[in-house]
């Protein structure tokens, strides 16, 4: 018989981010992105995923909405520890992810974020997003700069969130948080986000905008002076410039490009890589701050990401940065190796990266913190 609170414990204890149950195997471990097999553990049988099954799963409406839409989350808590427990099922057999909700709050300083991101971040409108693929640190990002702005000026901030991963406690700023999903505060993001205009709210936190509902909305909140902080699930910047507007139809894509160019202040893309320290984990972020350069190649009849991220490349001096002078500096200030580098770059962008480290080495760098 598994006895799950155990490992769970041993979960908290290992600092892991994820917990992985399967019918027929060991429980694992997600420690620094790496998948670690517990092999003090037994392999799981059927027994021990219904027990684990009935331990989350505490009524039967929660099991009737489980048994209807084949996927589940629940919360749970244990040693003080806030956990979010993904079900879904595996050839009929119920399969468990189990999120460990950390209680310290990231820290903005802590974080290899340039300046300039927190100061648009205390900017009384306009909107920020912060992208990456999965398990990038979006959301640490996201709610280290509540944490700072909660400490630092007086805003109610509103939080849309899927999970909720962090509990603010509200300091100077006043915190609404709100978990979107069937059954929970509030049912979309979308929804969520409409309503926030009749909530008065200062700044609009939403975990993830994925449709035009969504950034309609955020859209509007950043026009009527409101900042609206938001996360996609986009691998650069350019990128998420295509990927709104995408969200529109061809002939609406022009007024949306001037929109967008209006209100988006900065976009920062995010990649953790392996770093120079056996298990440590460095943030590397592509930055886009919008000044009339950037905002002229966003308003461009056809857009081209790669115009747009040349124009990245050369704004070094107004605050953006490239993922090429990103990952050079962090190449050059020996957090990353080299061959790390070299990995996030296409063939005919490998001699670009090395030029660039050639260029920047033995100069003095205060780009990050």
């Amino acid at each position: 018989m598994v006895y799950i609170d155990d490992i769970l414990k041993t979960a908290i204890d290992r600092e892991a981010s994820d917990v992985h149950l399967v019918r027929k195997l060991k429980p694992m471990l997600r420690i620094n992105r790496e998948l670690i097999k517990l092999e003090e553990y037994d392999e799981l049988t059927d027994e021990d995923i219904f027990d684990i099954y009935r331990h989350f799963v505490s009524n039967d409406e929660v099991d009737e909405t489980f048994k209807k839409e084949k996927r589940l989350d629940v919360n749970y808590e244990i040693y003080n520890m806030r956990l979010r427990v993904n079900v879904s099922l595996s050839n009929g057999y119920p399969v468990y992810t189990i999120r460990i909700i950390r209680k310290e709050l990231p820290v903005f300083r802590n974080l290899n974020i340039p300046d300039i991101i927190r100061k648009i971040a205390l900017s009384p409108q306009g909107m920020l997003l912060v992208t990456g693929k999965s398990n990038t640190g979006k959301s640490t990002t996201l709610n280290a700069l509540v944490n700072e702005i909660n400490h630092t000026a007086n805003k109610k901030i509103l939080m849309l969130e899927n999970p909720v991963e962090y509990m603010h406690l509200p300091d100077k700023s006043l915190i609404i948080q709100k978990e979107v999903g069937k059954g929970r505060d509030c049912p979309s993001f979308g929804i969520g986000a409409t309503n926030a205009l009749r909530e008065d709210c200062d700044i609009l936190v939403l975990g993830e905008i994925r449709d035009r509902e969504t950034m309609d909305a955020a859209i509007e909140m950043a026009e009527s002076g409101h900042l609206v902080i938001g996360t996609m699930h986009t691998r650069s910047c350019s990128e998420t410039i295509d990927r709104i507007i995408s969200f529109y139809d061809p002939n609406e894509q022009t007024t949306i490009k001037y929109m967008i160019s209006s209100v988006l202040k900065a976009v920062i893309s995010q990649r953790l890589l392996n770093g120079t320290t056996n298990g440590n984990l460095v943030m590397i972020p592509e930055i886009m701050i919008v000044d009339e350069v950037v905002a002229y190649f966003l308003r461009k009849e056809k857009f081209n990401k790669n115009d747009l991220e040349d124009a990245i490349q050369t704004r070094l001096s107004k605050g953006s940065l490239s993922l090429i002078n990103a990952l050079a500096y962090a190449v050059i200030k020996e957090k990353i190796t080299l061959d790390t580098a070299m990995l996030q770059m296409d063939d005919e962008d490998k001699e670009r990266l090395l030029r660039t480290i050639r260029k920047f080495d033995g100069k003095e760098l205060n780009y990050f913190n």
